[in-house]
């Protein structure tokens, strides 16, 4: 993202940013271009903090069409039903996003994202995925793997109180500053399926139960044939019995996975706005870190639950990966 100094326009707008982070950190932000599938409400929040941030640009990706369920946490799409009557999600939060900062040229891509070749992803230097099947999500992740230059993948996802984010920037190199002098650092990561595919008896014994929990539902949703969040307590049971069965096979106590917390998670599938603006405002600053090379970034997996208000790290990694 070498090239271009900022404009006198740019500095001016961006003053405050600078003086935190850089003129080179900015220039860095303001020639990136960013991938966003999937529209809700965690998603609608990163967004409007990278726009506001000044990247170069945002491309949106959902082809729903707005409904009422739409609305509670997605702040972008605005209550009038004249407004967004036969829009899709990433028509109406485009127009929106738009207003927040007339410097940052935000557009909308219509189609599936998996069927999007692996060349489409080059124009981009990081890719936000939401709303997307386990599939999905390790094909995106793959194609964006098989380019000559690094994409940065972010996969996010919230359920009521509880959120997931996961990271990969692939073989990241960075600099911070120690005391007085500035430190040269590198850190590998694994990809979505690498790390997922960590056997669960080869983790640290203290993982996030949020962790394991967010595998189950997925893989439920899997093999189900469902999108993210369709389920409902009627099924509970098949939730129960596959938890049984990834339990016995990974060695790992079903006590690790209560009852209670998949149960959350399969009806509070809608999501809760305190919890959307704190996993967004985080994956907005992951972002901006990867891009401006500026600052640790985080490896590889955050979780936040609002029931108990912490919000974890953790390192899934294989042997290879593992810092």
């Amino acid at each position: 993202m070498d090239g271009e100094e900022l404009t006198e326009q740019e500095t001016a707008l961006y003053d405050r940013q600078i003086r935190v982070w850089g003129a080179d950190a900015q220039r860095r932000l303001s020639k990136s271009h960013i991938l966003v599938c999937g529209l809700k409400g965690t998603v609608a929040e990163f967004c409007k903090n990278i726009v506001l941030a000044g990247v170069g640009s945002v491309t949106l990706v959902d082809d729903r069409v707005v409904t009422d369920e739409s609305l509670p946490a997605n702040f972008l799409i605005l209550p009038h039903e004249n407004h967004y009557n036969g829009k899709t999600l990433a028509e109406v939060c485009c127009d929106s996003l738009k207003e927040f900062n007339p410097m940052v040229h935000v557009a909308v891509e219509t189609g599936d994202i998996s069927t999007f070749g692996v060349e489409f992803f080059e124009k981009f230097d990081a890719v936000i995925i939401s709303c997307c099947s386990l599939g999905k999500k390790k094909l995106i992740n793959q194609k964006c793997r098989k380019l000559s230059k690094r994409v940065a993948f972010y996969t996010v996802e919230c359920r009521g109180s509880c959120g997931e984010m996961f990271v990969d920037l692939q073989d990241y190199k960075y600099s911070k500053k120690k005391l007085e002098e500035t430190i040269e650092c590198q850190i590998e990561y694994p990809s979505f399926e690498e790390a997922i595919s960590v056997p669960w008896r080869a983790l640290p014994r203290r993982v996030s139960k949020l962790y394991f929990a967010m595998r189950v539902i997925e893989q439920f949703e899997d093999v189900e044939g469902r999108n993210p969040g369709e389920t409902s307590i009627a099924d509970r049971l098949g939730v129960l019995k596959l938890r049984k069965e990834l339990c016995e096979t990974n060695s790992l106590d079903e006590s690790q996975i209560p009852d209670a917390l998949l149960e959350r998670l399969l009806t509070d599938t809608r999501e809760f706005p305190p919890v959307c603006a704190i996993i967004g405002g985080i994956l907005g600053q992951e972002v901006i870190k990867a891009i401006s090379g500026k600052g640790d970034p985080l490896k590889n997996f955050f979780f936040f639950d609002a029931m108990d208000g912490k919000g974890l790290i953790e390192d899934i990694s294989g042997p290879s990966t593992r810092s």
